[in-house]
């Protein structure tokens, strides 16, 4: 049996959790079918499933380059960490969301669980 998430947008997550948009504020309206933490970029290209809000602590432009290749719903930067000027302008460019979050990965995880996790 596979997993079931209640679909939301983007917009009504970073709202919700009261994320920071640092770029992409065109693709708001992506659905977020899934979520995938990870920081090791072969893992996440091979690994990240479809329509997914990534979290990782990368700010440089190969996340979006992984993004753009997985057909991820967004990407949030945790733990502080924020975007370089060249990753803004390409997700920009590619309508892909960067959102930042200043805590843990963990917390962060465990809210969108609570928000769009179903068994």
């Amino acid at each position: 049996m596979g997993k079931e998430f209640q679909v939301m947008i983007v917009k009504e997550l970073t709202d919700q959790l009261e994320l920071q948009i640092a770029a992409g504020e065109k693709g708001l309206s992506r659905e977020v079918l899934d979520g995938y933490c990870g920081d090791l970029l072969s893992d996440v290209m091979g690994r990240a499933p479809e329509g997914c809000i990534w979290l990782t602590v990368q700010g440089h432009q190969n996340i979006l380059a992984i993004a753009v290749l997985r057909e991820m719903a967004a990407i949030i930067i945790v733990g502080g960490h924020t975007p370089d000027e060249d990753t803004r302008q390409k997700a920009d460019e590619e309508g892909i969301p960067i959102l930042l979050w200043p805590k843990s990965a963990f917390e962060l995880a465990g809210r969108l669980w609570a928000i769009i996790g179903k068994k």
